[in-house]
């Protein structure tokens, strides 16, 4: 077992008066650091990849700002499109659109 007096990898800190102590070691602080890091890197990357679908898409004809709103759909709840698309109707009815 660590002696945390002499292990400066070990830091104790206290929540609160009262509360329980609770240990953070410096490595795996590290390696929860380094997993977010790697996490966003791939984020990027990935965004990276979704731009050049999207320019390839774009370059081939495609309406992109249409291509965007059926990816979204595509998320979303069949119930919810459908509401949402006859308030829509009544309104622009309303409208005289």
């Amino acid at each position: 077992m660590t002696d945390t007096a002499t292990d400066p990898s070990v830091v104790e800190t206290a929540e609160a008066p009262g509360d329980a102590t609770y240990r953070v070691t410096a490595n795996e602080l590290r390696q929860f650091v380094e997993r977010i890091e790697r996490l966003d890197a791939e984020k990027k990357d990935l965004a990276e990849q979704q731009k050049e679908v999207m320019a390839e898409a774009k370059a081939r004809g495609y309406d992109t700002k249409v291509m965007r709103k059926v990816i979204a759909l595509r998320k979303r709840d069949a119930d919810d499109i459908a509401e949402e698309e006859a308030v829509l109707e009544m309104y622009k009815e309303a409208l005289g659109m």
